[in-house]
């Protein structure tokens, strides 16, 4: 476990972009994939806004994923696998690399066919709690014609990733702005700030 975080990490000290093939074992992000697909099928997910609080709007040619927020009390078997997992993690980046990192929050995000976010930056202006930010793909079998790769931009160059499952994406929520390109079949992920409360 600890070789799959200390990867992650020297990533992000190498390049300000942190990125792990392989970081969700393969039967947990076929469990959240499940999962996701399940709440979607209810009806769960809702329209993601742009902003906190009482500023959140929705603004679809901004934005038009959408969302469910992990809690543990859902009491879901495989959230809480998941979240134990990130606890795992905080624990040993705060150990490591002395973040100080004390709350984190989560969502699966789906992005359904012609859905896209486009270039904004994870930081609120009025809090800057967001430390890091992690994005997770739930996608098997994802093909370039898919779409949906997340661009980072950094300062003259751009990185393009691609959204393969059990992928993870760790940067300063601070730092990179970035984007969701048109996605043209359904993209599954699990979005998330690991946080200074």
């Amino acid at each position: 476990m600890e070789l799959l975080f200390e990867n992650l990490i020297n990533s992000f000290i190498e390049n300000k972009i942190g990125v792990s093939n392989d970081f969700l074992n393969k039967t947990l992000a076929a469990q959240l994939k499940i999962n996701l697909l399940d709440l979607y099928a209810g009806q769960n997910l809702r329209p993601a806004g742009i902003g906190n609080h009482a500023k959140l709007i929705q603004n679809k040619e901004t934005r038009s994923d959408v969302i469910y927020w992990l809690d543990r009390k859902h009491e879901n078997a495989t959230e809480n696998l998941f979240l134990d997992f990130i606890d795992e993690f905080v624990t040993y980046l705060n150990r490591t690399c002395y973040t100080g990192i004390t709350g984190y929050e989560f969502h699966y995000a789906l992005y359904e066919k012609g859905s896209f976010y486009k270039r904004h930056l994870d930081q609120f202006q009025d809090n800057n709690s967001r430390q890091f930010s992690m994005i997770l793909y739930l996608n098997e079998n994802w093909e370039t014609q898919d779409g949906g790769e997340l661009c980072i931009y950094q300062g003259n160059e751009t990185q393009v990733i691609n959204p393969i499952s059990g992928k993870c994406v760790f940067f300063k929520s601070s730092e990179l702005e970035h984007e969701v390109l048109v996605s043209q079949v359904p993209r599954l992920s699990i979005t998330g700030w690991l946080k200074i409360i």
